[in-house]
């Protein structure tokens, strides 16, 4: 609670306020939410058991903390929740630079406006939320920007030497005293920049053109790196690596489950399109299918990562690409097609790094291949699974399917089919309600006609079928016949 009465120093020393540095309140504020049974980092659905008890011993241990992990892994957010660990509100000397403690201020200035004002020392409060700094290491980044450096207009107005302190400028980590400080890839600083915080992480002292200044910053240092950039792009120097306390690996979703329920909490949808468009549960499946069919594809770069917002900004398209479709229509309602996979193809291109053979396939190619290796995969979920070889006189379950396309059918889905169209194009197909009524008996009437499309796409992706793709929609023939006409 805000110390309303205190706006002086002779008030705040009648309070119950001691100082503390601020890896001392981190933990001690941890404790008190341990013992509550109070969850510490809200939303960071998947490191319950990893990440998070990681950071928690590394607060209770006072120690600077290297996030290490590749993009999309949520390390930013994780610092920035660090800031609910802070008390609400904390005192500082009315005009200091570095948020000086009044019972403890480290900087000349403070210590000068204490020594001539006493108890009358003006003083304010200063709100957790503003205690939170970020910086992204760039190569352009100075020891100016980080640490200060002499003013020379400052020492030209008050004829000082450059070697007083009162003529420095001091930069981002000094004014973040008593705050938490984030520096976004750390490898990518230059070496001799990097070299520049030894002296703050270890000794508490800064050192600006030569001169030294003892100077116990006491800031929560957090800083962000991907493993990739170890190599590519530079390094953290070794004895910079040796002072930071923790490093701590984050990691993507270990399974669907864990990141559905990331999309689910992350995607931005409106109450209108909550309502009006139904999203079968496979769908959301072969959304995040994609993402760990990318991961491990041989077209993807791995080193690179596959970001979370990958699946995130997906859903996102995938949604408005049915909303489009009913706009287009004056529907109502919808529900999701398969069909509506192809307006996620954006949202995949500006999310994935391609090696060469990436590139010589194109990424709207590599995008396209990977939502159909995601229906690969989960075909079997759902139909039997279709064997490379099949006797003559052995009967599939997908024959009737398969003959009905044989025999020179085929069939248009038009990306904007109005439902009935869409509906009635679909039940047409013989067998294919056979096939739904026998091996899904619980499917949920809104899902059907989508399990029907993806028992489709299904056939596809293991070549039983083709699927092509023309400027309206996808027309689906037989393989088999297309190659013998051909021929």
């Amino acid at each position: 609670m805000k110390r309303e009465l205190a706006t002086t120093l002779g008030g705040l020393k009648k309070t119950d306020y001691t100082s503390r540095t601020i890896q001392l309140e981190l933990a001690e504020n941890l404790k008190a939410c341990l013992r509550s049974g109070k969850t510490t980092f809200e939303g960071l659905i998947g490191y319950e058991n990893t990440v998070i008890p990681d950071v928690e011993r590394a607060i209770l241990s006072g120690h600077n903390i290297n996030l290490l992990g590749l993009r999309g892994q949520a390390k930013t957010r994780l610092a920035r929740q660090m800031t609910e660990l802070l008390d609400e509100w904390i005192p500082v000397v009315t005009g200091s630079e570095i948020n000086d403690d009044p019972l403890d201020p480290i900087s000349l200035e403070a210590k000068r406006i204490i020594a001539e004002q006493g108890d009358k020392t003006p003083i304010e409060w200063l709100h957790r939320t503003d205690r939170f700094f970020e910086k992204l290491a760039t190569p352009d980044v100075t020891v100016a920007d980080l640490i200060g450096d002499v003013d020379p207009i400052k020492a030209s107005n008050l004829k000082l030497s450059y070697a007083d302190e009162r003529v420095i400028h001091f930069g981002m980590i000094p004014r973040a005293h008593r705050c938490i400080f984030v520096l976004n890839e750390l490898p990518d600083l230059q070496a001799r920049i990097q070299v520049a915080l030894f002296s703050i992480l270890q000794e508490k002292e800064i050192q600006i053109r030569g001169f030294k200044l003892r100077l116990p910053i006491a800031a929560q240092l957090v800083f962000t790196a991907n493993p990739e950039d170890y190599t590519n792009r530079g390094s953290i120097v070794t004895p910079l690596k040796d002072r930071i306390g923790s490093q701590i690996l984050t990691h993507y979703p270990h399974n669907r489950d864990i990141a559905k329920a990331i999309t689910r909490q992350e995607a931005v949808l409106t109450e209108e399109q909550a309502a009006q468009i139904h999203v079968p549960e496979l769908a959301r499946d072969i959304l995040e299918q994609i993402g760990f069919e990318a991961r491990k594809s041989e077209f993807v770069d791995s080193k690179s990562g596959v970001s979370a917002r990958m699946s995130i900004t997906a859903f996102e398209n995938l949604i408005s690409t049915a909303e489009r479709r009913a706009l287009i229509n004056d529907d109502a309602t919808t529900s999701i097609r398969m069909s509506d996979f192809m307006g996620i193809i954006p949202a995949i291109n500006g999310k994935i790094e391609l090696v060469y053979e990436g590139e010589q396939e194109g990424a709207e190619q590599i995008s396209y291949h990977l939502i159909s290796e995601s229906i690969k995969t989960l075909f079997t979920d759902y139909f039997p699974k279709i064997e490379k070889l099949q006797k003559d006189d052995e009967v599939g379950p997908y024959d009737t399917i398969l003959e009905w396309f044989f025999k020179d059918n085929e069939l248009f889905l038009e990306d904007v089919l109005p439902d009935r169209s869409y509906q009635d194009s679909l039940t047409l197909i013989p067998g294919i309600k056979e096939v739904l009524d026998t091996h899904l008996e619980a499917c949920d009437e809104k899902d059907r006609y989508f399990m029907m499309e993806f028992l489709l796409w299904g056939l596809e992706s293991n070549k039983k079928l083709n699927k092509y793709r023309t400027l309206e929609g996808f027309q689906f023939k037989d393989s088999l016949g297309s190659y013998l006409s051909g021929l």
